[in-house]
Parts: structure tokens; sequence; C-alpha cells
């Protein structure tokens, strides 16, 4: 071969065809081993943002893979919106305002009313289990806490499990706590659940009323509190009935 020949090969048009350029073998020879390593991780990259394609399904997301696609100026669709974080939890949505409204109108006027009726006998009838019921019974009157079952059982247990209590061991924070803890059990067996009734045998523990005014007064109460529930929640404008069950 001759001299002209050779130089003519070594030509920039010659090298850079296509032809010799898609050879492997004729592109490291002419641009180094470290052109080919560069085209191999170009060619892994673009298998690897095909991949997230295809398992995503919205097309290139804008992350690490695809700043090659930017600098080449390609348009990428913008990513879905996402709005899970951690502090949305996982917590019920707020009921429509008209029904919050009317559950703490309901509240608030029951519990005047025993406030009303305490003012008139002259004995304390609102304590913190009722007004913990009555929360309850509006707020959430599909629970299983506040259905009548619950609620009165629930009251007249502990109720007599917090005398059972004074009588043994008397009036002390220790009998509280060993009164609150025999009441749920109860509940949990009579399958009659309600929460504020233990802070009922609490009070009855720490302050040791008299049986012959608090027993029926904390009975009639409970009945109130439950027949008010089911009447307010008859003049609610949405929002579940009450109760979900009587017995």
């Amino acid at each position: 071969m001759s001299i002209d020949a050779i130089n003519a090969i070594n030509t920039p048009d010659v090298i850079n065809t296509p032809d010799v350029i898609n050879t492997p073998d004729a592109f490291e020879t002419t641009h180094g081993p470290e052109a080919v390593d560069t085209l191999d991780f170009m060619d892994t990259v673009d298998a690897i943002d095909q991949a997230v394609d295809a398992v995503d399904g919205v097309g290139d997301a804008p992350d690490a893979v695809n700043v090659g696609d930017d600098i080449l100026g390609t348009p990428l669709p913008p990513a879905p919106p996402r709005v899970r974080t951690r502090l949305a939890g996982r917590a019920p949505a707020p009921p429509p305002r008209r029904t919050a409204a009317h559950s703490v109108g309901a509240v608030t006027a029951v519990l005047l009313a025993l406030v009303a009726i305490g003012s008139l006998i002259h004995e304390p009838v609102l304590i913190p289990p009722l007004a913990a019921s009555a929360a309850i019974i509006h707020g959430a009157p599909r629970l299983p806490l506040a259905q009548p079952r619950s609620v009165i059982l629930g009251h007249l247990m502990c109720v007599v499990i917090g005398y059972a209590v004074v009588a043994v061991a008397g009036s002390s924070p220790w009998g509280a706590a060993v009164a609150a803890g025999v009441s749920l059990a109860a509940m949990t067996l009579t399958r009659c659940p309600h929460s504020p009734a233990c802070a009922t045998a609490v009070v009855i523990v720490l302050n040791a009323p008299s049986p012959a005014t608090f027993v029926p007064l904390l009975m009639g109460s409970t009945a109130l509190l439950v027949l008010a529930g089911w009447a307010l929640s008859r003049s609610r404008p949405s929002g579940a009935r009450y109760p979900a069950y009587w017995w």
C-alpha cells in the first residue's frame, strides 16, 4: 500500500464516518479505551432510565439518571404530585362544619342541664366522668363506647367496684388505681366498655361520697345523657344517628 493511501485513511473525515465509529474495535483504536468506557456508561444510563420508565409508567423522573437529558435539552414531563407526608398521619378527616357545630352545641347544652339540676337540688351533679361520657356520645356516636349499654352499665359496675374498694381498703390513691384497673377488666368481660366509667370508680374511692345521693344522681345523669344523645341526633343535619344499638 502506498504512503498516499495510508494518509487518506488517517484523515478525520474517514475516521469519523458512522461505519467506523459504530465498530467497537475501530472506536477503541481511534479514541482510546477511555472513550469505549464512556460509551458503555451512557448505554447503561439509558437502560436504567428505560427500566425506571417501565416501572413507574409516568415517564422520566427528574433524578440523577436524567441529568444527561436535561443537558441535551430534552423536555421532561412534570412529576406526579405526592402529598403523603409523615406529618399528615392517619387520623380521619374532620367532620362537616355543621355536624361539628351541632356536636359541640349538644355537649354544652347537656352539661349545662346537669349544672342546672345540681343548682336546683344543691348537689354536685356534673362530675368529670359525665363530661367525658357526653363528649363520646355526641362526638363519636357509632363507637361501642358510646352505646347505651356501655354508658349505663359501665358507670353502674364502676360505682359498685368503687364502693367495694372503699369498704375494703379505704379512701386512698392506691385504692383508686386498683379500682380503675378492676373496673376496666369488668367492663371488658361484660362487653360494655366505657372508659369514662373508670374515672367514676376513681372519684368514688378518692372522695367517698354518700351512696344514698351519689348513686341515684349518677345513674339519672347517665340516663339523661343517653336520652339527650338520642333526641339531639335526630336533629343533626348530617352524620350517624345515635344509638347504633341499645343493648
